[in-house]
């Protein structure tokens, strides 16, 4: 039997030139940061990762102030036309083709965490669609948005199929750390056991204040009121994951959003899947009536539906060990 040998890329981590790329269009980690819905730490991480990729400095931390290194001046312009042949791949197809451009809102965390990465592949796959995201963070802001398809997050009870609107898969709350916090690098064995660490609070206000008992620390506490050790309060999920991420504490996280993070080792779980709790809340899809019947959006709609379930599936196969961790999503795994 002939042998066919593969050469495997080594690729760097796209989160880290996304980070690169706004901290050097930005001037600022912050504003970076900002941007990107992480913490400024975070974002200073995936800068370290792209470098220790590399194996050279791109970036010059000043006080106050950046400045790019001579190899992230080098790297900066491919870096910036990579991203900006992602972002208008399927624009130029589009009019190349009669093809469209739909805008799409979503969630800022859900947007940091899960949706941005995707969407190469859904460019690739679909080079008519063209995609506009449209971060929101807020449900009044979401509201107020001017777009073709939106991705809201909303009670279960207002998630049904219909012909404007579709859910996407039953969501798992569970709590999520750095591996590096586990004990051995297992996940804790019940959830008293989480006392030993700081909780990370995802803060009340706008569409993401917690609905329900599975977002309350003292429900997963009980039977004591009282929290313990030093607790640190976010407005928005995505900071308190990406604290979480740095090592700050313990968050509560939801297979959407924390799938990827797990998957890749920058995030484990903190118990076992047995004391997973249901979502009260679901992501839903709407589109106008007037796109009911619009092929591009069903098209959309779709991949977003089967996105979502294999995120949800994934999550029983999620270790606290990176080393176990498996490439995600899987169409853009390197064989």
């Amino acid at each position: 039997m002939k042998r066919i040998h593969v050469v495997m890329r080594r690729l760097p981590p796209f989160p880290a030139l996304v980070a690169f790329e706004a901290v050097a269009r930005l001037g600022s980690f912050t504003r970076a940061a900002a941007e990107l819905n992480l913490t400024q730490s975070a974002v200073s991480h995936r800068i370290r990762a792209l470098e220790a990729h590399f194996g050279t400095r791109l970036v010059d931390r000043l006080n106050p102030g950046l400045r790019l290194a001579p190899a992230g001046e080098a790297l900066l312009p491919d870096v910036t036309a990579a991203l900006d042949l992602l972002a208008g791949v399927g624009g130029r197809a589009a009019a190349g083709s009669g093809g469209r451009r739909l805008r799409v809102g979503a969630g800022s965390a859900l947007a940091t965490w899960w949706l941005a990465r995707r969407l190469p592949d859904f460019a690739l796959a679909f080079p008519e669609i063209a995609i506009d995201l449209v971060p929101y963070a807020d449900a009044e802001q979401a509201r107020r948005l001017s777009v073709d398809v939106a991705i809201r997050w909303l009670p279960a009870d207002d998630a049904v199929a219909t012909a404007t609107q579709a859910p996407l898969a039953q969501e798992q709350v569970f709590p999520v750390c750095r591996p590096s916090l586990l004990p051995g690098g297992r996940p804790f064995a019940s959830p008293g056991d989480l006392r030993t660490l700081p909780l990370l609070h995802k803060g009340p206000g706008g569409e993401d204040a917690p609905p329900g008992p599975e977002w309350s620390w003292s429900a997963w506490l009980d039977p004591s009121p009282a929290l313990p050790r030093p607790a640190f309060r976010f407005r928005d999920i995505g900071q308190a994951l990406a604290a979480a991420a740095d090592g700050a504490g313990i968050a509560l996280g939801r297979s959407l959003l924390v799938c990827d993070a797990i998957a890749e080792g920058r995030l484990a779980r903190a118990l076992p899947p047995q004391f997973d709790r249901p979502s009260t809340k679901t992501q839903v899809v709407r589109w106008p009536a007037a796109l009911a019947g619009d092929r591009p959006v069903r098209t959309l709609v779709d991949w977003l539906e089967t996105q979502s379930l294999a995120a949800v599936d994934y999550r029983t196969a999620s270790s606290a060990s990176a080393t176990s961790a498996k490439p995600w999503p899987p169409s853009l795994a390197v064989t």
